[in-house]
């Protein structure tokens, strides 16, 4: 169990550099002028481009598959089948339910079915197309609430050996039949199905090595989970699979599931050639999991005064073909299925289901995000037929520390929330919308000059969200860090080596700010990230600060240690600052370089406290290591005759614990409140009977920077006191909020009940 944070000393504070400060990331310059090199932009001599064919069904039997003609085709290398897998063929997150290349049954449109690797990548696709494949349709299932009717497939389908239902997770409080309510409030709501829309789309390059077994250069969230899943495929021990880090272009849980590793890997073992795989946008529409769309329905009963009495919560979430992330989602969804307020009954059940429709598995919010915009719209509801300020009924039932969850856990760290939508509430408002004199871009429609504003109508929404940190019940989550510090070119430096990821956070500077403030160092070298230390953990769950950052800090300290030793000193009795050793009262010991003669290198694991699976009953238990709390209020505009709308504000207030590095952290908050507001007004994947009818940046739109409003931030320090720093998970919680913000303030411009996200814009005309 990791301890309470300690006094500061004898940690440097104020470090140039250090935690605290927020000194240029390595990459962004590379990044601005389009010269970082990307996984994507890999290349090496000889190397062979690999292809996936991939079924156009949601559901059908292989019939027969002949890749006779595709062989035949001048510049092909390999045709490869499940047939030609050396090892398993399945993999997956948490379940391994998911062939690697289909056998007898196709489960999702885009599951692969063959592999190609030809000379060019325009040949590979030709060969693609002379695969031979006779599929013979079946009846797909394609609505999640008959999965949960028909679980076990006695009616209709029958997906996975198992039935149709991932996890059914119940969280019971009291005694909800039994509770009395002046006023009960019911509905029911919908979260479309959307896409991490990440820029970079999938790219490996696999090298086959000579000691038979094969480097991987991925642009991946977890090396080590994806060396754990390709090597029983490939059949081959783990040391005979390196994998190494390659630039990432965006994540936000869409690289946590496989894409192109073991095809490439595959290919790569079979041709004895280095392969090269890279989709297309319309194939990483396919070759990746979306967020859960979601079917919720809410009861809640309050007494007159505005305090909550029960909840009755039923969520589904559908999983589509495989598991993927689906378990640990539906734990999230029902855990916090009614956010981070107090009620003593509660009936919560969540179910993930499979079904014909695509994989859904790991995107920002991870569960959290269905949950709040479902239970924050609730909140207004019930705020409105008690004639009360959405705020102030918000306040009245808020969590504070030592509050309970719904799954009984204890809040053992601060959770300011009522002070946090004080704040919110006392933020200035953007000036009105004047009566005349508009510029087209102040108006919904912008440019297009489609109104003059006499259909434009004003709304104020407020949203709240809590969300996990770090992986929960039960999963012994960790990270490794191995720290070096020795004299080069008379200067000591710091060589930090883990396999954390950086998909563009920016962890690659904080760990070097981690080793400044704890090692007293200027010149500090972050390595690439590979599979040649221990794991590193997923980048997901806001979790990499706490955990890398976590054993980094860790393995300082050893090596702090040591240093310690070397001059006659206990550990806690020195600071190393600017290259110097000194004691507490600030004198200089000794030089860091003259007690460098031989270099100090140590490698820590860090692992967070303990959780608890939830009771698959009644779903207690302390199954979180940390939450994060963000609130949000949204000003909008909509022309309630033409169904369009205009953001003209986003302000949020969330509880960081501590500021490690302010411009890193203002960028999540935007980045993403970015994401939620897409989820409200635009962003869905269109699935009609299990097929994707959008697939393309031209018909599924993502916020762009003419979308995305000014901000208004407060940004507040309340350390947890068993966290590094005291630090709190910070770029999911903004997720969460604003979507339902932004819902709201639509409903008070538009009058509309608006029970679905995203909001189109036959919602608001009613046509």
């Amino acid at each position: 169990m990791s301890s309470p944070l300690r006094s500061p000393s004898p940690v440097n504070q104020n470090v140039p550099g250090g935690v605290g400060d927020s000194p240029l990331r390595p990459d962004g310059r590379q990044k601005v002028r389009g010269e970082f090199a990307y996984s994507s932009d890999l290349w090496m001599d000889g190397m062979v481009w690999g292809a996936t064919l991939r079924s156009p069904h949601p559901y059908a039997t292989i019939v027969s598959l002949d890749i006779g003609p595709a062989l035949r085709l001048d510049g092909v290398r390999a045709v490869l089948t499940a047939d030609d897998i050396p090892g398993d063929n399945i993999h997956g997150l948490d379940t391994h339910d998911q062939p690697v290349l289909a056998v007898d049954v196709v489960r999702y449109q885009g599951e692969p079915v063959a592999l190609v690797a030809a000379d060019h990548p325009e040949t590979a696709r030709r060969a693609l197309e002379l695969i031979e494949v006779e599929y013979e349709l079946r009846e797909p299932l394609t609505d999640s609430f008959q999965a949960v009717a028909d679980p076990d497939g006695t009616k209709g389908p029958k997906l996975h050996e198992h039935g149709n239902i991932v996890r059914s997770q119940p969280v019971l409080v009291g005694d909800t039949e039994a509770a009395t309510a002046d006023v009960v409030v019911s509905e029911s709501f919908e979260v479309g199905m959307q896409d991490q829309a990440f820029l970079g789309p999938e790219s490996a390059l696999a090298v086959p090595a000579e000691d038979g077994g094969v480097d991987l250069y991925v642009s991946t969230q977890w090396l080590h989970w994806d060396l754990w899943q390709i090597a029983p495929v490939l059949d081959l021990p783990e040391d005979k699979i390196r994998l190494t880090l390659s630039g990432v272009g965006g994540a936000f849980g869409g690289r946590e599931d496989i894409s192109c590793q073991i095809h490439s890997a595959l290919l790569a073992l079979h041709t004895g050639k280095p392969v090269k795989m890279m989709y297309n946008r319309e194939e990483s529409f396919y070759g990746h999991v979306h967020r859960h769309p979601a079917r919720m329905k809410y009861e809640y009963g309050a007494d007159r005064n505005g305090k909550l009495v029960y909840g009755k919560v039923e969520i589904v979430l559908d999983g589509g073909a495989y598991a993927s992330a689906t378990p640990n989602v539906v734990g999230n969804a029902a855990s916090l299925a009614v956010g981070p307020y107090e009620f003593p009954n509660l009936d919560i059940v969540a179910h993930g289901t499979y079904s014909n429709n695509p994989p859904c598995g790991a995107m920002r919010g991870f569960g959290a995000v269905q949950a709040c915009y479902a239970y924050e719209s609730m909140m207004d509801l019930v705020a409105a037929r008690l004639d009360m300020s959405p705020v102030e009924f918000r306040r009245r039932n808020a969590v504070s520390e030592g509050s309970q969850l719904a799954t009984g856990q204890v809040i053992d760290s601060p959770a300011p929330l009522a002070d946090m939508l004080r704040r919110l509430e006392d933020m200035p408002l953007p000036p009105p919308l004047p009566e005349s004199g508009h510029h087209g871009y102040d108006l919904p429609g912008g440019l297009g000059n489609t109104t003059k504003g006499e259909g434009v109508r004003r709304g104020i929404g407020y949203g709240v969200g809590i969300k996990n940190i770090c992986f929960s019940e039960g999963f012994d989550d960790y990270s490794t860090a191995r720290v070096r510090l020795e004299p080069v070119a008379g200067a000591p430096q710091a060589t930090v080596h883990t396999a954390g990821i950086e998909v563009g956070q920016g962890l690659v500077t904080l760990l070097a700010q981690i080793a400044r403030t704890e090692l007293g160092v200027e010149n500090v070298t972050i390595l690439p990230s590979d599979t040649q230390i221990g794991s590193g953990g997923s980048t997901s769950a806001s979790r990499q600060s706490y955990m890398t950052g976590g054993a980094v800090k860790t393995a300082c300290e050893a090596v702090r240690e040591v240093v310690a030793d070397r001059v006659g000193r206990a550990s806690d009795a020195i600071v190393l600052q600017g290259g110097k050793i000194l004691n507490l009262e600030g004198e200089v010991i000794a030089d860091l370089y003259d007690a460098l003669d031989d270099p100090v290198e140590e490698v820590r694991e860090y692992h967070h406290r303990p959780t608890q699976k939830m009771d698959p009953v009644t779903g207690q238990g302390d199954s979180h290591t940390q939450l994060g709390i963000c609130v949000h209020r949204a000003i909008v505009d909509v022309d309630v005759e033409l169904g369009l709308i205009k953001v003209v504000e986003l302000q949020a207030v969330q509880d960081v614990g501590t500021i490690l590095n302010r411009l890193s952290l203002e960028g999540q908050i935007h980045g993403g409140t970015a994401q939620g507001l897409g989820l409200a007004v635009m962003e869905e994947i269109q699935v009609n009977e299990g097929l994707v009818r959008n697939p393309s940046f031209t018909d599924y739109l993502i916020p762009t920077i003419a979308d995305m409003p000014p901000m208004r931030i407060e940004i507040l320090e309340h350390p947890d006191p068993y966290a590094p720093y005291g630090l709190r998970g910070a770029g999911e919680p903004p997720t969460l909020s604003s979507t339902p913000a932004i819902a709201a303030a639509i409903r008070d411009a538009s009058g509309k009940t608006l029970t679905r996200v995203p909001v189109r814009p036959e919602d608001l005309t009613g046509t």
